[in-house]
């Protein structure tokens, strides 16, 4: 038998924290003839009958499971099904009669024709986890998920992303990595709720400028794809937090086009000379360079230690996401800019960390 877990014990699914009664069959190699047999003994015995009305959290994942015994729909109060890892092409038309919240499917042979006529009927589902299957399109049958609000369907084969998933008004996360995806639509943008936007692992060109809309959006990953640009409405994203951008063309053409034009060394010495606060005096320094330094003008932000020496100067830097992660990020900082943008130094913290991806 499984072991049955009561009170708040989710050391095994620390995902699901809203789930207080769990049975879990994990890693056990059953087929669906052992599970069966399982669940009959379960349901058979005295002691378990009131286990049974609240079972919330049904764990079966790395099994070698095809079908499901139609006695699941016994567990009245299950919310959490875990299937994943196992050996299922179609998903068991019997669980669209539990009222679950969260589906993982990770890891089957699912394909786009995989779905019961009745999936549409898991009106509840807010979770929704379709990884490392044989999806080669978006899986229609998930626009019809009213609730959902977390969308797994990295690894698979979707070239495209349909124009109606729009229709997925309430959707907070969406994976779409290791896909063949080449755009996005600008319906995408339309989706106001979402935070977090995985597209990394495909062969994207381009982003619309419409992702400037997707105004809570704090994570969006994009490496190894092929942008050789970014549209600039996306610096209007106030709480986009974690973004990357590796392994894209875009990189790699800011690197080439850095080595090539480099700075000055009289600009990066003179910044090194006053950031670092080197003493100089009349018989240190000719005095075209002591002038020189002598016209460094300090940054207006007061966090900000950087000089600047011609109003032209635009300090240019990798900026680190995530202490793994490094993107270029003009900053106008160190730079006349600055005092343009700012009538007092007590008023520019809003404006003085623009940053305009390069492109």
């Amino acid at each position: 038998m499984g072991d049955y877990t009561s009170g708040s014990d989710s050391s095994d699914s620390s995902s699901y924290a809203s789930s207080n009664k769990s049975l879990k069959y994990s890693n056990l190699l059953l087929d669906s003839d052992s599970l069966r047999n399982i669940f009959e003994e379960f349901f058979a015995s005295e002691t378990q009958k009131n286990n049974i009305r609240e079972v919330e959290l049904l764990t079966l994942d790395h099994n070698k499971l095809a079908s499901l015994p139609f006695s699941i729909i016994n567990f009245r109060s299950l919310k959490i099904l875990d299937i994943s890892f196992n050996s299922f092409s179609t998903i068991p038309e019997v669980i669209t009669q539990c009222s679950l919240t969260c589906l993982i499917a990770t890891g089957n042979s699912l394909a786009n024709d995989s779905f019961p006529k009745s999936f549409s009927q898991l009106k509840e589902l807010k979770e929704l986890h379709l990884g490392g299957n044989n999806f080669s399109a978006f899986p229609e049958q998930v626009l019809e998920l009213p609730q959902l609000k977390y969308l797994y369907l990295g690894s698979n084969r979707i070239s495209t992303i349909p124009p109606d998933i729009r229709k997925l008004t309430r959707l907070q996360f969406l994976y779409l990595g290791g896909n063949r995806l080449t755009g996005v639509p600008e319906s995408l943008s339309e989706l106001r709720f979402l935070e977090g936007l995985v597209l990394s692992n495909n062969q994207i060109e381009s982003l619309p400028s419409t992702i400037a809309k997707m105004a809570n959006l704090r994570t969006l990953l994009l490496h190894q794809n092929n942008l050789r640009t970014l549209p600039t409405e996306i610096i209007a994203l106030k709480h986009l937090s974690r973004l990357t951008l590796r392994d894209n063309p875009l990189v790699e053409q800011f690197v080439s086009t850095m080595e090539l034009q480099p700075s000055s060394l009289l600009e990066m010495a003179g910044r090194v000379v006053k950031t670092s606060r080197v003493p100089y005096g009349e018989g240190d320094l000719p005095r075209g360079l002591r002038e020189y330094l002598d016209s460094a003008h300090r940054c207006v932000n007061p966090k900000c230690t950087g000089v600047y020496f011609d109003n032209r100067i635009e300090h240019v830097k990798f900026v680190d996401f995530c202490g793994k992660y490094r993107i270029p990020l003009m900053l106008y900082l160190c730079s006349a800019r600055c005092k343009d943008n700012c009538s007092a130094p007590a008023g520019c913290s809003d404006t003085l960390m623009r940053k305009v991806l390069l492109g």
